[in-house]
């Protein structure tokens, strides 16, 4: 059985979720649930911090993509951080590079993220 550890909390600019182990079959409908879940407010930011992700399978990157179309159904922004070199080429190989916005850090895609005024 596959193992992950999900740490939830509020960032200056909306939710911040880390993602520690492995994003799989296993734990991906667990992870669906949580982003699907989130209340999003329109022009605040999701980051989905991936830095501590060991693995992730295609059953991930689906409940990535599913969290994107969440956030731009609530007209909110979505970013990763720290995404593992394994997962990138991934991403460069389906093209999703061209799809999600990526960061090094939490703190870099926070600072990124265009100052709203409510």
């Amino acid at each position: 059985m596959s193992e992950l550890s999900v740490t939830t909390r509020t960032g200056p600019n909306g939710p911040v979720v880390e993602l520690a182990g492995e994003l799989d079959h296993d734990t991906a409908s667990e992870v669906r649930a949580l982003l699907s879940g989130l209340e999003l407010r329109p022009g605040k930011q999701l980051v989905v911090d991936l830095t501590a992700l060991t693995f992730c399978d295609s059953s991930g990157i689906t409940v990535l993509l599913a969290a994107r179309n969440h956030v731009l159904a609530a007209q909110a922004g979505m970013a990763l951080s720290g995404v593992p070199d394994r997962v990138q080429r991934v991403f460069r190989i389906l093209g999703l590079d061209q799809v999600f916005v990526t960061y090094p850090t939490v703190e870099d895609a926070v600072a990124a993220w265009p100052q709203q005024t409510e």
